[in-house]
């Protein structure tokens, strides 16, 4: 029996690094950064694509 792969696929958009954090340049009064959070769009911030149609009515 083949054994299952307890890896889910990767999101291709992202790579599986579904949030990153972007620095503005600017920073707050206490000296710390102003970041911006942006998220995958495509996997919804999980890092692994959304089971199609087809592949869930295999299982």
């Amino acid at each position: 029996m083949p054994a299952r792969n307890s890896n889910p696929p990767v999101c291709r958009n992202c790579g599986g690094f579904s949030s990153v954090s972007i620095t503005t340049g600017a920073r707050h009064r206490d000296g710390s950064r102003v970041l911006l959070r942006v998220v995958c769009r495509a996997c919804n911030d999980t890092g692994h694509p959304a089971p199609t149609a087809a592949l869930s009515a295999r299982r």
